[in-house]
């Protein structure tokens, strides 16, 4: 064969199967023992045919027992006359004894459903009288809320008429340029506020350019309409081109006399090239008058500006 092509294979299947022999007859001679047939497992019970028993001989078959049917004896005459006469006496005893019970306890059913009654008749009636004042409270309650809804509502329209009135008077106002807050006749606006009227003095010029006081005339500055209030200091910052024209400044001075503020080139300006707005506006500035704790904080005037050829 092929797989045995060497000689330790050889003595390798040789001794293999000589092993393999031997053991077979070993376990074929000698084997595991067991028996035939094989013990027997659980609890060995009694023979017998009845549940119930007694002595020490035990028998092999069924046994005979006893009968233990008695068969009744009859009462005699005398007896069954006797029994009939104490059950009639024992049910017309406990016929008078339960009769005074039954009549108590009707009695007492009869004013136990009165107290029930009773009971539930005022019941009721309680029941229907909060009922009635629920109902009562509620329907108050109800009239109280219209009511003051109503007067709210009043109230609210009442409101809304009188800021519509006063709306459409203010409107009227603005549009009458304040005619209705003044005694004069004639109609109009003018100034520089936000608020309608005519910006003045009584006694000035309708065609000036300051609005308090009167403008100066000539050249260099003047025209402050600053009233009660003094110049202390003043100067003038020359163009830097050839230029010539009024230069209206619009100045606020405080109580101290100092210019906080300066706006060149409003109403009566005549030239407004920058390279005259600038040292107008500079100008303004240098001014200064008195100290003066009277004054209003903030007191509007102007400078007026005369700026000429070859300056």
């Amino acid at each position: 064969m092929a797989f045995l092509d060497t000689t330790h294979k050889k003595k390798s299947l040789t001794l293999t199967t000589l092993l393999l022999s031997a053991l077979l007859l070993v376990l074929f001679y000698i084997g595991l023992t067991y028996l035939d047939p094989p013990e027997e497992n659980g609890i060995s019970v009694n023979f017998g045919t009845t549940d119930f028993g007694s002595g020490q001989v035990q028998p092999k078959e069924k046994i005979q027992s006893e009968p233990l049917e008695i068969p009744p004896v009859e009462p005699t005459k005398q007896e069954v006359a006797e029994a009939i006469e104490e059950q009639e006496e024992v049910e017309e005893a406990a016929v008078e004894k339960e009769a005074p019970a039954e009549k108590l306890l009707t009695k007492e059913s009869e004013e136990a459903i009165k107290i029930k009654q009773a009971k539930e008749v005022k019941r009721k009636a309680d029941e229907a009288a909060a009922d009635a004042k629920r109902k009562a409270e509620e329907v108050e309650n109800k009239k109280k809320v219209e009511a003051a809804r109503i007067a709210q509502q009043k109230k609210d329209a009442e409101d809304k008429a009188r800021q519509e009135q006063e709306a459409k008077k203010k409107r009227l106002d603005e549009m009458m340029g304040g005619l209705n807050k003044s005694d004069g006749t004639a109609t109009g606006s003018e100034g520089d506020d936000n608020k309608a009227g005519d910006k003045g003095q009584p006694d000035g010029d309708p065609y000036a350019t300051s609005y308090y006081g009167s403008p100066g005339s000539g050249s260099g500055t003047g025209g402050y309409g600053l009233n009660g209030r003094s110049l202390v200091n003043k100067g003038k910052v020359q163009q830097e081109c050839n230029e010539s024209g009024i230069v209206v400044v619009k100045i606020v001075v405080d109580r101290n006399g100092k210019v906080i503020s300066a706006e060149p080139g409003v109403r009566g300006t005549t030239n407004n090239n920058p390279c005259l707005l600038a040292p107008a506006k500079k100008t303004a500035f240098m001014h200064k008058w008195n100290l003066d704790s009277n004054a209003p904080s903030q007191q509007v005037g102007f400078v007026v500006v005369n700026f000429k050829l070859g300056e």
